[in-house]
């Protein structure tokens, strides 16, 4: 007997390979969206010089993207934290679709550049074609200022919430290995013309300024934020 099905027909999904396929929300270009990327194990951790440089290249594809497909709708990216599994985002997008399409941008350029970088590290006699980006990206929705000041402190001083600072570098306020270099909301510099000078031989990752009334001023209503503030479980 034939069965007659409705909707989207697609390979079955595994036990434990990620979120479902749920149909993405409605977004509208005031509202910021955090968004999560998990990385697959083989491609182990993130935060290593090459990893670093393979991102930033996909940074910098998407920030040229913004300037030649505005046409179909804006994507801006405007944070980032790498972490050993996973990368945080918070970006901008004009809709839904804007928001799908920058960010498959992203996952393909940052895949190309994360496997290049992976295979000339180990030293394979062939570059690694496999997948880096195994599960739909999880997304959060941001609606209000308070949320918004939440989303920059879990972003930016993720780290610290990983542990990472104890090993860091001293001299290092912010996360390297984030855009907290390029934040102007740090309560200690509040008062600063110029943040601080970072060193010649580091290149920030390339995003946008907010454009978001949220990301730009609204946030601030709940305080600037610290170095040291270590963010507590995501709502």
């Amino acid at each position: 007997m034939r069965v007659e099905t409705r909707g989207r027909v697609g390979r079955p999904k595994k036990a434990g390979s990620g979120s479902a396929h749920q149909v993405r929300p409605a977004l509208g270009k005031r509202c910021p969206v955090h968004v999560v990327l998990r990385v697959h194990g083989d491609v182990r951790d993130l935060r290593k010089r090459h990893m670093y440089r393979a991102l930033r290249e996909a940074t910098l594809t998407v920030a040229r993207r913004e300037l030649n497909f505005a046409e179909h709708g804006a994507f801006r990216i405007v944070h980032v934290s790498i972490q050993r599994t996973h990368v945080h985002l918070l970006v901008e997008a004009d809709h839904k679709m804007a928001l799908s399409r920058g960010m498959q941008s992203f996952q393909i350029s940052a895949a190309k550049h994360i496997n290049r970088e992976y295979s000339a590290k180990a030293r394979l006699p062939r570059r690694r074609r496999g997948a880096v980006f195994p599960d739909r990206f999880h997304q959060e929705i941001i609606t209000s200022p308070r949320q918004t000041r939440h989303a920059l402190a879990y972003v930016l001083n993720n780290w610290r919430k990983h542990r990472e600072d104890r090993s860091a570098d001293p001299r290092w306020n912010v996360d390297p290995f984030s855009t907290g270099v390029l934040f102007d909301g740090w309560k200690p510099h509040a008062e600063d013309a110029l943040m601080w000078r970072w060193r010649d031989t580091y290149d920030p990752l390339v995003v946008y300024r907010p454009r978001s009334w949220l990301l730009r001023e609204g946030w601030r209503r709940h305080g600037l934020l610290a170095f040291g503030e270590v963010p507590g479980p995501r709502t």
